[in-house]
């Protein structure tokens, strides 16, 4: 028989002990950190609902922010369904927004590759709806004229998307460096070759989008907000009063980002307002 192990005069520890003292240090440790989080956003440390750095635009479907922030209980299903990886929660300088789902256009829009919404359905508080509850009012200007027509999906039996309210709109921000203003093209990868954003290039693969970088144009004049906007009649190029070929949202823009995406600008010369609505309103 082997000689009983000297634990100096301590019980020996019971089977299982080992794993319940670990869970017991995991939990310890979350609720010192969310203790903090919650103590600092209170102390004005962080910030409460609204971060400081602007609005931040949502998933499709997201219901107005204050009656997004209470309804959303920060499970990360649309973070794993989105197939271009759109989605992150947000970080701890969100105070009490920290976990919330929102989308950085700039590094990576949403273009609609999953064909219907997944990050809807896969919500499972309404949070993210296709057509809000009767008892919660639509903001002026949200409401979209029709159904989105999804470029992709143009020769289906059902080409349109089911949401009825925009992300948010896209706007022309900086004119003078628009290089379809400038008269300028692009030729190669439209964001650089360390650009890590992935798009769904229906003339290469409708189902696998693919990264940016392995896609690269040779346009003489760059329309890339246009060519590659997901959804159909929501911007155009044309000539403004001057007679400067412009690129021109519309009132079908759902405010996805892939224009922001897109746009081989630094900074971009075309964004998304988050939550903005049509006209301003």
């Amino acid at each position: 028989m082997s000689e009983p192990v000297n634990n100096g005069g301590k019980p020996a520890p019971a089977p299982g002990g080992k794993r319940q003292q670990e869970e017991r240090r995991k939990f310890l440790r979350a609720a010192v950190v969310g203790t903090g989080v919650v103590g600092f956003s209170l102390a004005g440390f962080l910030p409460v609902l609204e971060d400081d750095h602007g609005r931040r635009l949502r998933p499709p479907g997201a219901l107005d922010e204050k009656d997004f922030l209470a309804a959303c209980i920060k499970c990360g299903q649309c973070v794993q369904v989105c197939p271009v990886e759109a989605i992150h929660p947000a970080d701890l300088w969100d105070g009490f927004g920290v976990g919330v789902p929102f989308i950085d256009p700039r590094k990576q829009a949403c273009d609609f590759a999953c064909d219907v919404g997944q990050c809807i359905l896969a919500c499972p508080t309404g949070a993210l709806e296709y057509r809000k509850p009767a008892f919660l009012a639509v903001r002026p200007g949200a409401q979209l004229p029709a159904p989105p027509v999804l470029l992709a999906k143009e020769n289906d039996p059902n080409p349109t998307l089911q949401f009825k309210e925009r992300m948010g709109v896209a706007r022309l921000d900086r004119p003078d460096a628009c290089l379809s203003v400038l008269g300028k093209g692009v030729k190669g990868p439209a964001r650089g070759e360390s650009f890590r954003g992935l798009k769904r290039y229906t003339d290469v693969d409708r189902w696998n989008p693919v990264r940016v970088r392995e896609h690269p144009y040779d346009l003489e004049r760059c329309d890339l907000c246009v060519r590659e906007c997901p959804i159909k009649g929501a911007i155009s190029i044309q000539a403004d009063d001057t007679g400067r070929l412009t690129p021109t949202v519309h009132a079908e823009c759902v405010g996805c980002g892939v224009c922001q995406m897109m746009c081989p600008v630094e900074p971009a010369a075309i964004v998304v307002d988050a939550r903005g609505t049509w006209g301003g309103a």
